[in-house]
């Protein structure tokens, strides 16, 4: 079994953006949007760009450099010029903290 990976407090959390942290063989953007938290691979798939620096907008992330959205739920893309999905991970808060696991 995949162990789980702390990424912070949740209160520590930026509201509406994403930080990077490493999920074992991946990066991933983690924030939270209100109770929310979420965890998706830091890349887009339309050319590789980081996600995070994009703005969190309800349950879905934009990536900073061609404006592709992402659903935070399921890692479908939403809009062009992204057409494949991100991967989501699989997240827990426990006392407090976020917990991200490697898929």
């Amino acid at each position: 079994m995949t162990k789980w990976v702390d990424a912070g407090l949740v209160a520590e959390l930026p509201e509406g953006e994403a930080v990077s942290i490493s999920v074992g063989r991946y990066m991933a953007a983690v924030g939270r949007n209100g109770d929310a938290c979420f965890a998706v691979e830091d890349v887009c798939t339309h050319d590789g760009a980081e996600l995070v620096g994009g703005t969190v907008i309800g349950n879905e992330i934009v990536c900073p450099r061609h404006g592709a959205r992402f659903c935070l739920r399921t890692g479908e893309a939403l809009t062009p010029p992204a057409y494949e999905a991100i991967r989501v991970f699989e997240t827990k808060v426990e006392n407090g903290r976020l917990w991200v696991r490697p898929s």
